[in-house]
């Protein structure tokens, strides 16, 4: 996640710089999407370490309640992904469409691997 929130930090601004002296619709859209999602960044780390300060000490409906927030957070940081993508496709239809197939993978790999273990016993 911190990748993420230095990867749209850093297209924000050069972006946002390009946007002032040649203005693109989508380009604009991408900003825009990207903006959105950086709260939802922010606050994802405001939970992780308010879990990391408190662990021990809150109830367990506490703690679903924030990992619950924590995923939601997480979800809408990965649509910020969505806007890098159409930035990409401004430049190349080829370079667009390959980050958008591999963010999608990307994304359905590492939920996978980060959802909850469910372990039987006997």
């Amino acid at each position: 996640m911190a990748a993420l929130l230095g990867t749209n930090t850093a297209f924000m601004l050069f972006q946002g710089i390009e946007q002032e002296e040649n203005p693109r619709f989508i380009r604009e859209v991408a900003l825009a999407i990207i903006a959105a999602s950086l709260p939802f960044q922010g606050i994802y780390f405001l939970i992780y370490t308010f879990l990391l300060e408190h662990e021990g000490k809150l109830s367990q409906e506490r703690m679903d309640k924030l990992h619950f927030a924590s995923a939601i957070c997480q979800i809408v940081a990965y649509f910020s992904l969505l806007g890098v993508a159409m930035m990409w496709y401004n430049l190349s239809l080829y370079v667009g469409v390959a980050f958008l197939l591999s963010t999608a993978l990307g994304i359905v790999l590492i939920r996978s691997v980060m959802s909850p273990v469910v372990s039987i016993d006997s």
